[in-house]
């Protein structure tokens, strides 16, 4: 009988946001079936041995004069980095450092503390990380799998694809008809929302959360949480120039951008224009 892979699982500073919405995962007992948890902070856990550890998982991020287990943060994950045999810096705080401190790999767009070890490191990104990207990586690693990974030791499988990918308002962005307010079912929230799901690399939109739903579904743009910028400053405002979004959609040169959104905006599409028009006249209603 093959042995579960044993997973030492260290919090730096940061909220425990990944942790909540992993052990709120619909499927979590697959976890605890395949996976030892010899230490988690949230949980009961009984004293552990580094030499037992096969994954190191660090959540948040790390600073200095900073405690865990009687011990500075950094020296302790600088020991169980050197026993662990993979390790996983999970969400944003983690791998780019966020609001509270440093990222293990990566502080931002510089250099981190461990970057000279970045090849033993893989990167989940995200406030919080999707549950099912964690799963994803943990199997591949049960499993003896080559896990490929992007320029930020991301999972390419993952973080290949943008937030836009996906969104059911993908009509709504080509053809430049746009959402007025939060929560709208219709309409693109990009240009008055300030959605950054066309520069966001993450695969929210196609697997959804809980399998329900995702922020722009439910009428909210996406903030961008999976990128280096985050948070950015007016999270929810699209900088323009003379009506020209400062920041073209990953991929697309701006001459295209302007080419393609000056076309779609001389032309009029009454199917979307009317399906817009009656979901706002819907929201008045309810709100009179």
């Amino acid at each position: 009988m093959r042995l579960k892979p044993k997973i030492i699982w260290i919090d730096g500073v940061g909220c425990n946001g990944c942790s909540h919405s992993f052990f709120n995962y619909p499927e979590i007992s697959s976890f605890f079936e395949n996976f030892e948890l010899l230490y988690h902070p949230l949980l009961d856990s009984d004293e552990f041995n580094v030499q037992n550890c096969d994954i190191l998982i660090i959540e948040g991020a790390l600073k200095s004069n900073f405690s865990r287990l009687g011990k500075d943060l950094n020296s302790l994950i600088s020991e169980l980095f050197l026993k662990a045999k993979k390790i996983i810096a999970l969400g944003t705080c983690a791998v780019y450092g966020g609001i509270f401190g440093k990222g293990l790999v990566f502080d931002k767009n510089e250099k981190g503390k461990f970057y000279k070890c970045r090849d033993r490191v893989i990167n989940i990104p995200g406030c919080p990380s999707h549950p099912e990207w964690i799963m994803y990586v943990l199997n591949m690693i049960k499993n003896d799998k080559k896990i490929a990974l992007d320029e930020f030791n991301r999972p390419v499988e993952i973080f290949s694809y943008t937030s836009h990918m996906g969104c059911t308002r993908n009509e709504y962005f080509e053809w430049k008809i746009d959402a007025q307010d939060f929560g709208s079912k219709e309409g693109c929230l990009f240009y008055y929302q300030g959605c950054q799901g066309p520069f966001t690399h993450s695969s929210c939109n196609k697997i959804l959360w809980n399998e329900v739903n995702s922020k722009p579904r439910a009428g909210t743009p996406c903030f961008g949480c999976t990128e280096v910028s985050f948070p950015k400053k007016d999270l929810f405002k699209t900088e323009t120039f003379m009506g020209i979004p400062a920041n073209i959609p990953l991929g697309v040169s701006k001459r295209a951008y302007l080419t393609i959104s000056g076309i779609a905006k001389s032309l009029t599409n009454e199917r979307l224009t009317k399906k817009l028009i009656e979901c706002e006249n819907e929201d008045k209603q309810k709100d009179n």
